[in-house]
């Protein structure tokens, strides 16, 4: 039996779908993670925006268009939020986020479950890595609350996975994997025994050959113990994506973000402090209901200064059962985007700066696209060369221009 297992959303739903696609692989089955013909389609949606949920039920159609007569299974986020969504379109059989792995077992069965969220980490995924670059997954769920965001009601309280476990999956990477990205809802919350314990599973990674990376952090994780043992660690990328959300302190606090653009300026002198040429990226969501066009020009002056080397902007986007969605009346889809444009006009003058701040780069060759070998250096510039080279590469690469969506180099 061929089975297509779909990703749509986070890199954590990347890390869960690929340990369906391992497990299927170990009990006989063909099983791949691309669209293309397959006997049944696992579906993995997302529920993070509108849009994302829109995606994950057009994925149906377009998986029919393969074989219309194939097995479709739906799990994830978007069927935990709103399963009605998918129960009208012939599905199989549906689940939510809790149990992924059980999907596998109603591979012959029609219906519908939706499990109880867990309170302890589900430890039983081990995900096949195939790439130079693995995701390893460190926790789950999210305890922050914030008022636009329905991914703690969908995913749960925060969980972490034992610190041994993690340990002994990247022991077992095969030989072609050369970076490690840690991901999980909330990495920057993963505690063992009741202690913030990121920093010391980051230090018992380090003894593996292999360069390490954080996913997606809050600010709350910076100080000044943390990013010292950081710069000690000799396989850490110095890539720090600080979650910021807005400019403006009036609209952080109606986020209900916990710190203010001072305390995390803070942080950012902080880290530079350690990673002088560290690459600070960061999510910001432009449009949110009661962010004025003052508040957004404080928005674009505070990136300005904090000098990001990327910025992925997002309009707002209304999520029923939120906080946001019960108290505030969303604002016009045209003053969204005027301002997303706005601001991604700034964003590619800091990337562009942030390039050239750089002459020489370790990169990690990953792919070949349109005839360049493409990789990222350890502070996240997207890189391309050209020359005789091959996934899972370590080159060092001297800075000739800004290219594309990153920089040209050559070896």
């Amino acid at each position: 039996m061929k089975i297509a297992v779909i990703t749509l959303g986070c890199k954590v739903n990347k890390y869960e779908s690929d340990a369906l696609i391992f497990t299927l692989r170990n009990s006989g089955n063909e099983a791949t993670d691309k669209l293309e013909f397959a006997d049944a389609y696992i579906i993995n949606t997302c529920a993070v925006t509108n849009e994302a949920e829109k995606k994950s039920r057009q994925m149906i159609e377009r998986c029919r268009k393969f074989n219309k007569n194939a097995k479709i299974f739906v799990i994830g986020c978007a069927s935990q939020n709103r399963p009605a969504q998918f129960q009208d379109k012939g599905v199989t059989y549906l689940q939510g986020v809790a149990n992924k792995m059980e999907i596998l077992n109603h591979l012959n069965e029609t219906g519908n479950e939706l499990y109880p969220l867990p309170e302890n980490y589900e430890n039983n995924m081990f995900s096949a890595q195939t790439l130079s670059r693995a995701f390893i997954k460190v926790q789950d769920g999210c305890n922050n609350f914030c008022t636009y965001c329905i991914i703690p009601y969908l995913r749960g309280r925060s969980r972490s996975r034992d610190m041994q476990s993690v340990v002994e999956e990247v022991g077992k990477l095969p030989n072609s994997v050369k970076e490690v990205v840690l991901v999980g809802i909330d990495v920057s919350s993963y505690e063992q025994n009741g202690k913030k314990a990121l920093i010391d599973l980051l230090e018992k990674l380090d003894k593996f050959n292999l360069r390490l990376r954080l996913s997606s952090m809050e600010d709350n994780l910076v100080d000044e113990d943390f990013v010292l043992r950081l710069s000690k660690l000799k396989n850490f990328c110095p890539h720090f994506h600080l979650s910021l959300q807005s400019g403006s302190d009036e609209v952080l606090k109606k986020m209900n973000r916990k710190y203010t653009t001072a305390q995390f300026l803070n942080s950012v002198n902080l880290i530079r402090k350690y990673f002088p040429l560290a690459g600070i990226t960061t999510d910001v969501i432009v449009g949110f209901p009661t962010e004025t066009e003052e508040n957004f020009l404080e928005t674009v002056e505070f990136v300005k200064k904090v000098e990001f080397s990327n910025l992925h902007i997002f309009p707002y986007s209304k999520r029923d059962g939120t906080v946001a969605s019960k108290l505030y009346k969303d604002l016009p889809k045209q003053v969204k985007m005027a301002r997303w444009k706005r601001l991604e006009e700034v964003a590619e003058k800091l990337k562009a700066d942030f390039i050239q701040k750089n002459t020489t780069f370790e990169v990690l060759i990953e792919e070949e696209e349109d005839g360049y070998f493409v990789g990222y250096s350890k502070n996240y510039i997207r890189c391309y060369f050209k020359g005789n080279l091959r996934a899972g590469d370590i080159v060092k690469g001297k800075l000739k221009q800004p290219f594309k969506n990153g920089a040209l180099c050559e070896i």
